[in-house]
């Protein structure tokens, strides 16, 4: 189970896509890999492996570890970008498409948030960029999208701290998913099996 206190950037687009997913993910422990998980991981490989660089006055740096004291967030940026004069721009990578909900966009503004606390800096935007599409999108770091990032770290650290696993809400995420097998076994097994051992006799002589 996931540390109440370093709650990886990954979880609040777990969240955020699907509550039940995150709690299997981070809770039940529960993963597996489909074509889109795997296209993913290759791809945040690749960035994190690349060396960092400086091209047209850009220092761009791979793989930054993040961390907020305050949030209790951990992770790593796929790549932080300094220029002279301005402040770090984050890019996250991902390998689809801009997606209808704000998911991306709120595991990218958790990053900036992690670099403001440990840089002493306000970050107002940064981007994302899709491998379908080949282009960046930018996103602007809004009072309601930071609002939004507290938001749902409080919601995931009650999630984890609960320890049950929610109710299954079906949407069009669900066909991609690569727990869904999980999703439509894992529960009534699970609590069956928890509450058994609760109400189990106490053996000890």
């Amino acid at each position: 189970m996931t540390d109440l206190e370093s709650i990886p950037l990954s979880a609040l687009q777990h969240w955020r896509v699907c509550p039940r997913q995150c709690a299997l993910i981070h809770i039940a422990g529960v993963w597996e890999e489909n074509r889109f998980t795997a296209e993913g991981r290759l791809m945040h490989e690749r960035v994190h492996e690349a060396s960092d660089e400086i091209r047209d006055g850009v220092r761009t740096c791979r793989g930054l570890q993040l961390i907020s004291k305050r949030l209790g967030l951990v992770g790593q940026a796929d790549a932080v970008e300094f220029r002279q004069d301005a402040p770090p721009f984050p890019v996250e990578y991902k390998h689809g498409r801009p997606k209808k909900d704000n998911a991306d966009a709120l595991q990218l503004c958790a990053q900036a948030l992690c670099l403001e606390e440990m840089l002493g800096v306000t970050i107002p935007a940064g981007a994302l960029f899709y491998g379908a599409t080949r282009r960046r999108q930018d996103v602007p770091f809004t009072p309601q999208l930071r609002a939004e990032v507290e938001t749902a770290v409080t919601a995931i650290r009650a999630l984890l701290a609960q320890g049950q696993i929610p109710p299954p809400t079906p949407n069009d995420r669900c066909r991609g998913c690569s727990l869904a097998q999980y999703c439509k076994t894992y529960p009534p097994v699970a609590d069956y099996l928890r509450q058994a051992l609760a109400e189990a006799p106490d053996q000890t002589p």
